[in-house]
C-alpha cells in the first residue's frame, strides 16, 4: 500500500451523508404475525445497518448511519429485512434513492435564509421510490432532505429516513 492512500482518499472524498433511518410503516410480515425488522442502507462498498426490532411491523429506529460520498450520482440503496434466529433473514422489501439533489442544494448559496425556508422539492416519479413529495429544507443552519421511502419488489411498507451532510476538514469538499 502505497503512503498516500489515505490522503488520496481525502482528496476524492465529498463528504460525509448522516441517513438518519427514522422508521418503518406498515412493513411486510414475514414471521407468524410479525417481523423482527431492521434495515441496511448501502453505497459503493459501504454497507451499515441498524438495530433489529423485534415484533414490530412499525418499527421506530432513529438511528444514524453515516456514509462516505465519493460521487453524488451514486444512488444509496436501502433494503429491509426480518431477522431469523435460525434461518437465512427474509428480505422484505428494498428502495433506491438519488443525493445528486441534496448535494446540489447544499452547494447554493444559502445565506440569509430564514430557518425552515423549504429549498427544494422532489416529486415521487417512476423514477425513484419516493411515496410522497420529499422536501429539501434549511434548518438550523443545516440543509437536510426528509424522504418517505416506498419499497419495493414487497407487498407493502415504507421507511422515513433523513438526510444531513457532514463536512471533513481536509475532504475535497462540495464547492
Amino acid at each position: 500500500m502505497e503512503e498516500d492512500s489515505p490522503k488520496s482518499l481525502m482528496e476524492n472524498l465529498l463528504g460525509l451523508l448522516r441517513v438518519r433511518v427514522k422508521r418503518g410503516v406498515n412493513l411486510a410480515i414475514r414471521d407468524v404475525r410479525s417481523s423482527d425488522p431492521y434495515a441496511v442502507i448501502q453505497m459503493y462498498n459501504q454497507k451499515l445497518k441498524t438495530r433489529v426490532i423485534k415484533k414490530d411491523v412499525n418499527p421506530e429506529w432513529n438511528e444514524d448511519l453515516t456514509l462516505s460520498v465519493i460521487n453524488p450520482n451514486h444512488p444509496v440503496k436501502l433494503t429491509v429485512y426480518d431477522h431469523d434466529t435460525f434461518s437465512k433473514d427474509d428480505k422484505m422489501g428494498d428502495a433506491e434513492f438519488d443525493i445528486f439533489p441534496f448535494i446540489e442544494a447544499l452547494k447554493m448559496d444559502l445565506t440569509g435564509l430564514p430557518n425552515g425556508t423549504v429549498i427544494t422539492r422532489v416529486r415521487p416519479s417512476s423514477n425513484n421510490c419516493l411515496a410522497d413529495e420529499s422536501c429539501i429544507s434549511y434548518c438550523n443552519g443545516k440543509v437536510v432532505q426528509d424522504m418517505i421511502l416506498r419499497l419495493q419488489n414487497v407487498e407493502c411498507g415504507e421507511v422515513e429516513i433523513q438526510l444531513q451532510w457532514i463536512d471533513l476538514p481536509g475532504s475535497k469538499g462540495l464547492r
